[in-house]
């Protein structure tokens, strides 16, 4: 009996809720004005309303140009060329000594210092002492056949003498003599600071049908091969220049050009196009920043250095010279925006910004009904329920309909804040 008046008495409150729901589902809710004469209120209102305003005026429309239809991914071409010559000892370098590679591109490095390992060739000989496990004292410390992938070669079984040290290590067949007991270090070439680097970077924003180059335009062809052999960048008296001196740009990265030349490293080269053309195409020009890139100096692997070797041949015997390079590498890495007046983001991020400034009623209605109406006076007038229209005028203490049509209330004298 219990348990069917329980299930009874939920079926009627669920109709109920149902009921409640669905009735109220067609009422309609309309906004009442209500002047609210509270300076404190007031204060807080025109300050949001000030700070909404603020934001989309200077930060939305001047500073990221919503008015605008923008592109973001360009397509964007590269070409590198390093220029100079150094005398280095009794050799003279040109750039198909010291560049990398010869026929351009967004990665370009020169280099700064060479090791050279002359005269190596297939054979055996004894292991560096710091790889593992390759120092012994007898054959039976080296196995036969093992190669370790820290070292040179494969070992041959044999415990031997380390050149003309006192100590052995493992015997193993590779290129001999190996790179650290033979090589020989030359001094770093100090004049590629002057070296100049040719970076040519053209831009296409497609969708505004609009091609950039960061180069000066200059109509006379004969004119423009003498100006752009002798220009360098500046970035207020030349910025259409595209030779750098490699001195300039490890400055500008905040390196020490003598240790790069000890080290090497890798330096990036961002080349930044933020158009907007709403203006005349002219005004579209590049800009510059330079960056290290890899493992700062303090560290063991940080820096740059690739090796390679030259062969040849004596008595029908192929010898090689390794050759392993300190430099600098630049990374051309190009980042490009344009932007134009369009009507439809317009329309929107004006309409964003209109409704945004509703935010301020919310805050204060919340502020008023929650830290103010202490006695529920403002909710009693904000809120009310209509269920039949009324057939006359009422007029109350509180508010008042003029024969001029206000449709507001004015609450001011008589309410304790």
């Amino acid at each position: 009996m219990k348990m069917s008046e329980a299930f009874h008495t939920v079926i009627m409150g669920l109709r109920d809720f149902f009921k409640d729901y669905f009735q109220g589902f067609w009422d309609y809710e309309t906004p009442k004005m209500m002047v609210v004469k509270n300076k404190t209120l007031g204060v807080i209102y025109r300050g949001v309303q000030f700070l909404v305003i603020t934001y989309f005026i200077w930060y939305v429309f001047i500073s990221q140009k919503a008015y605008q239809e923008s592109e973001t991914h360009p397509e964007s071409s590269v070409y590198t060329c390093m220029k100079g010559s150094a005398v280095h000892g009794d050799d003279i370098l040109d750039t198909v000594e010291y560049a990398r590679p010869s026929e351009g591109g967004d990665v370009i490095s020169t280099l700064l210092r060479r090791e050279f390992t002359h005269n190596q060739k297939q054979g055996t000989c004894a292991e560096h002492f710091h790889v593992a496990n390759a120092n012994c004292t007898t054959d039976l410390d080296c196995v036969e056949g093992e190669a370790d992938f820290d070292g040179h070669g494969k070992r041959t079984g044999r415990c031997v003498q380390y050149y003309n040290h006192t100590f052995k290590t493992c015997e193993i067949q590779t290129w001999c003599p190996i790179e650290e007991f033979a090589a020989e270090r030359e001094p770093p070439l100090v004049e590629a600071i002057n070296f100049t680097v040719f970076i040519r970077n053209s831009i296409h924003f497609p969708k505004f049908k609009v091609l950039r180059v960061n180069a000066k335009h200059v109509s006379d062809g004969p004119k423009k091969h003498r100006y752009l052999k002798k220009c360098h960048y500046h970035e207020e008296s030349d910025p259409y220049c595209p030779n750098f001196r490699l001195g300039y740009i490890a400055h500008q990265a905040r390196e020490n050009f003598s240790e790069l030349c000890r080290t090497g490293g890798v330096i990036g080269v961002f080349i930044n196009w933020d158009c907007n053309l709403d203006l005349d195409p002219s005004h579209c020009k590049p800009m510059y920043s330079f960056r290290r890139l890899d493992l700062r100096k303090d560290l063991t692997d940080s820096g740059y250095h690739y090796r390679f070797a030259k062969y040849y041949s004596n008595n029908g015997v192929e010898y090689r010279t390794l050759i392993k390079a300190y430099g600098i590498r630049l990374d051309i890495i190009v980042h490009g925006q344009a932007g134009k007046f369009s009507p439809i983001p317009t329309i929107i991020s004006i309409v964003t910004a209109m409704t945004s400034v509703g935010i301020c009623t919310i805050i204060c209605d919340w502020i008023m009904l929650t830290f103010i109406d202490r006695n529920e006076v403002y909710s009693e007038r904000k809120f009310d329920e209509v269920i039949k229209e009324p057939t006359e005028t009422i007029r109350t203490e509180l508010s008042y309909i003029s024969s001029y049509g206000s449709n507001h209330s004015d609450l001011s004298d008589g309410v304790p804040l």
